[in-house]
C-alpha cells in the first residue's frame, strides 16, 4: 500500500470513529435517562442520534470498501 493509500485509509478510519464516539455517548445518555426517570423525549432524541451515527459509519465503511476493497 502506498503512502497516499495509507493516508486515505487512515482518514476513513478516523471518519468512522467519530460516529462511533457519538453512538457511545448517546447510549450512555439513554442509560442515564432510564436510570433517572428523565423525559422519554430525551431518550428518543438520543436514539435518533445513534441511528444517524450508525448510518454515517456505514457510509464511511462502504466508501472504504469501495475505494480499497478491489485492490
Amino acid at each position: 500500500m502506498s503512502s497516499g493509500e495509507d493516508k486515505s485509509v487512515n482518514k476513513l478510519v478516523h471518519d468512522a470513529r467519530s460516529p462511533l464516539n457519538r453512538i457511545s455517548m448517546n447510549a450512555e445518555m439513554i442509560k442515564l435517562i432510564l436510570e433517572n426517570d428523565m423525559p422519554k423525549e430525551k431518550g428518543i432524541q438520543a436514539v435518533d442520534k445513534i441511528i444517524n451515527a450508525c448510518q454515517e459509519c456505514s457510509d464511511t465503511l462502504q466508501l472504504l470498501s469501495t475505494e480499497h476493497g478491489d485492490k
